[in-house]
């Protein structure tokens, strides 16, 4: 790898009000180091490491609305409270202290929460009351058979809470010093559920074609951009894939896409997230494109991209082994896409844990620390 590779990487990008000084964004990953959904005194200085490592844009960890079923696991950080509030007011600060930006990623857990504890009922709120066909995931099998558990459909008022919650915690993040806001869409999470054909099979407002289930997503960006500055972005994150099926597809041609994207991008989102497992695959068939760069083509929206940059992987990997693939070619396979005008930014994510400096290092040349798993233990 060398600093010419990588030079385009480095130039600005505007979104409303907030200038991005590069293309690189710190990807959100859950730790799971929260004290009770506080988050951890390490985490500023976490955050921190990776601003002084260069990276443009810090999405933190998915971070819980205010609502009492966002986040069922103690490890997971929220958005509300005064104890949460004041750790992430240190994040920010240590962030900005060294001139980084920094947003929150906020979702509600949504048909997943309470998987992960057999000793309680499942509580789990769910369009329809169901979680659609499971899949390859890195989920445990005893979560699944669990989260598979059928529950009730939620209410009218259950969903006006809900749509409130997020609404509580953009303003608590606005009150806090963030930069901007990123929804989390993704990954079978709340307003996912209602995006996915299998898990949302509501007969009414809520539900019906794949225009139709972006109806509460819309409803989503249109609380949380009210809460927010005129200059302040809006950012949304999506995926085809589930945490607990890799092989579901939310839509299935571009046109499904773009349907699905007009309502919410009309609401007030400023930039498209899209979450890939690997930035190099093509999301519908007859074009290499992936579903960063369909989104791009069909929005003209700034798009970010995200898939095991710095990593290497077999053909039979699993989510966090690292294989043989030469992470030179990575990088370079990745710069080629973002020279073709694929994507926007591109978001790093576990080379970041190994290596806080890892976006520098892209920028000088030098060779990066490898993703090992050994990271995952620390908060550092």
């Amino acid at each position: 790898m060398t600093a010419d590779l990588t030079a385009p990487l480095f130039q600005p990008l505007t979104a409303r009000g907030m200038t991005i000084p590069n293309r690189t964004v710190m990807a959100p990953m859950g730790r799971g180091f929260a004290n009770d959904h506080v988050p951890h005194p390490d985490a500023a200085a976490y955050y921190r490491r990776r601003a002084e490592g260069g990276v443009g844009l810090i999405v933190t960890e998915a971070t819980g609305v205010d609502h009492p079923l966002s986040a069922d696991t103690a490890g997971t950080p929220v958005m509300h409270g005064a104890e949460a509030l004041a750790a992430w007011k240190t994040v920010v600060d240590d962030v900005h202290r060294v001139g980084g930006l920094i947003v929150p990623q906020l979702f509600h857990q949504g048909m997943l929460h309470g998987g992960g504890n057999p000793t309680k009922p499942m509580d789990s709120m769910r369009p329809s009351g169901v979680i659609g066909t499971p899949g390859p995931t890195s989920f445990a099998p005893e979560f699944i058979e669990r989260a598979k558990i059928p529950t009730k459909p939620m209410t009218e008022e259950e969903i006006a809470d809900v749509i409130a919650a997020y609404a509580r915690s953009v303003r608590n993040s606005v009150s806090i010093g963030f930069d901007g806001i990123e929804l989390h869409g993704a990954h079978g999470y709340m307003i996912d559920g209602f995006l996915w054909g299998e898990s949302n099979l509501r007969t009414d407002h809520w539900g019906g074609d794949i225009a139709q289930r972006a109806t509460f997503a819309r409803e989503v960006v249109k609380a949380a951009r009210a809460e927010m500055p005129a200059d302040m972005p809006l950012i949304f994150r999506f995926s085809q894939h589930k945490s607990s099926n890799y092989d579901a597809r939310t839509t299935e041609t571009p046109q499904e896409l773009e349907a699905m994207l007009g309502p919410i991008i009309d609401a007030g989102v400023d930039i498209l997230h899209t979450s890939i497992r690997r930035f190099w695959q093509p999301a519908y068939e007859g074009s290499d494109l992936n579903l960063a760069g369909w989104a791009k083509k069909l929005t003209g929206l700034p798009v970010i991209a995200v898939g095991s940059v710095g990593l290497g992987f077999t053909a039979s990997d699993t989510f966090m082994k690292v294989g043989t693939e030469d992470t030179d070619d990575n990088v370079a396979r990745m710069m080629d896409r973002f020279n073709e005008g694929e994507f926007d930014m591109i978001a790093i994510g576990r080379s970041l844990i190994s290596d806080p400096a890892y976006v520098n290092k892209l920028r000088t040349g030098e060779t990066p620390t490898r993703f090992s798993r050994d990271s995952l233990a620390t908060l550092v």
